[in-house]
């Protein structure tokens, strides 16, 4: 059986790669910074490592089996910072390549970006540099270079989708006639693992694209088409990048962070170099329409399987989840509340659907408002939503929550605020005992934080009093 390294395992493509690998009976060793993040109990399978590992930080390399015979390396720092990420992903590649080195691997697999034009954004320029230093170890290389990637949970996917389904007119930057050849996540994992130990790839590099090319104005159309929406897109010179972020960073759910790189992104040309790999792969390319359709079929069924929300946000949570699960007490106000359940089930229920699509039961509209407030001064907002409406785990978002515990038999959820506030903050469901105790929890950084938590004491008592009756109601 061969032993496969998986890093970013609990990433975008990481999450929707690995259920494929073990399914083709490969042995899998994920890579993860923080342990808490993964569900192992997902997996019904011996077949599975978890080791924690974070590649800029070279003690914890030595984690990594020696006897592996391929890596796939999917780690990217884009949404970490508009400034430093090329650093923090060469560092990362430089890591990696080093220990790799001293491994049994025949062959390291890297998804990059295309990257066909001389002048290109900080993002490609540091998919490049990250190329050549991967390009340098004493295994064989395969690279695959995509651009969009179409996909349930995907960035652009999301960002699509709220200005298609928010904005009857768009209002839209003259680069949006910019060509790029969007491609289906089913395919880039097909890619992925049809590369994966095979010899005719090895050392070389491919452009991974769908059929067809597009504008983003034509792929805006098109997914309006899908969701059969009339819209209308009006271009207008005045945009400028920094506009054009903060344009996007208020109407869809991205990060500013996300934004700024994805703009900077986009006014480059992202085509496809013409190559037969989906030929000798065997690969039926779809086209940007059917990818959509079957994004929504995922959505529509429950059954998404990562998205691009699963990067951690905040800065507190880099020290891992773990070091959030026990929550403070000490020098910390707190909203406390108990009452009692007549079903523990429904209750429970209520519970573990709460936000995204479900609200939050009770004063939606003032969720909405602190949603807005945290967008206004560069917090993630309510836009990000949640996955599956019905099941969450630890370490997804949910709206401008991070999950941090979730565990059903012990009928405990656990949230870790992400939006910005002078402090940091907790909130807590856990029936015990035939009764619902709800704890808000904030440990105020100084004199700002009091100011804010006594500001906002009016209306925890309405929004917190609300909510626990309608969960036991």
């Amino acid at each position: 059986m061969k032993k496969i390294l998986l890093t970013g395992a609990t990433g975008y493509i990481g999450k929707r790669i690995l259920p494929v690998l073990l399914e083709k009976g490969f042995e899998v060793v994920c890579c993860v910074r923080d342990r808490q993040r993964f569900d192992v109990s997902a997996y019904k399978t011996e077949n599975l490592k978890v080791i924690e590992v974070d590649f800029l930080n070279n003690k914890t390399l030595a984690g990594i089996p020696d006897d592996i015979d391929a890596a796939f390396f999917l780690i990217h720092s884009m949404s970490a910072s508009t400034g430093n990420f090329e650093k923090l992903e060469a560092t990362a590649a430089e890591n990696f390549k080093n220990r790799i080195e001293q491994t049994k691997a025949k062959q390291v697999i890297y998804l990059s970006g295309i990257i066909n034009e001389e002048k290109l954004s900080k993002h490609l320029k540091s998919r490049k540099r990250v190329e050549e230093i991967l390009n340098s170890g004493n295994y064989k290389l395969t690279t695959l270079r995509a651009g969009i990637i179409v996909g349930s949970g995907s960035a652009s996917f999301e960002i699509i989708r709220d200005l298609v389904e928010k904005l009857p007119v768009m209002i839209a930057p003259k680069w949006l006639k910019t060509k790029t050849q969007p491609i289906a996540i089913r395919n880039v994992i097909e890619f992925l693992t049809g590369v994966l130990l095979n010899e005719q790839t090895y050392n070389q590099s491919f452009d991974i694209g769908g059929p067809e090319v597009l504008n983003y104005k034509e792929m805006l159309l098109q997914f309006a088409k899908v969701r059969k929406l009339e819209r209308t897109i009006i271009s207008v010179p005045v945009m400028t990048p920094k506009l054009s972020s903060y344009w996007l960073y208020f109407v869809t759910s991205t990060s500013y962070k996300l934004a700024v790189n994805l703009v900077n992104s986009m006014k480059v040309e992202v085509i496809a170099r013409k190559n037969d790999l989906h030929k000798i792969l065997g690969i039926n390319l779809l086209t940007y329409e059917e990818a959509v359709r079957l994004a929504f079929d995922q959505i529509a069924q429950q059954e998404v399987i990562s998205s691009w929300t699963d990067a951690l946000s905040t800065g507190n949570l880099a020290k891992g989840i773990s070091q959030l699960i026990e929550v403070p007490v000490y020098g910390c106000f707190q909203d406390k509340r108990k009452i009692m359940v007549h079903d523990e089930y429904k209750t429970l229920s209520r519970i573990w659907s709460i936000g995204g699509e479900s609200g939050w039961y009770y004063a939606n509209a003032l969720w909405r408002l602190r949603g807005f407030a945290d967008k206004l001064v560069g917090g993630v907002g309510l836009r990000r939503g949640r996955k599956n409406q019905k099941e969450i785990s630890t370490g997804e978002s949910l709206d401008f929550w991070r999950v941090i515990y979730a565990n059903r038999t012990e009928k405990r959820l656990l949230l870790y605020a992400e939006m910005r506030l002078p402090g940091e903050a907790w909130l807590e469901f856990k029936i015990e005992n035939g009764a619902l105790h709800q704890t808000a929890t904030f440990r105020p950084l100084g004199l700002l934080g009091r100011i804010y938590w006594y500001s906002v004491m009016p209306f925890h008592g309405i929004i917190f009093n609300g909510m626990i009756k309608k969960l036991a109601q």
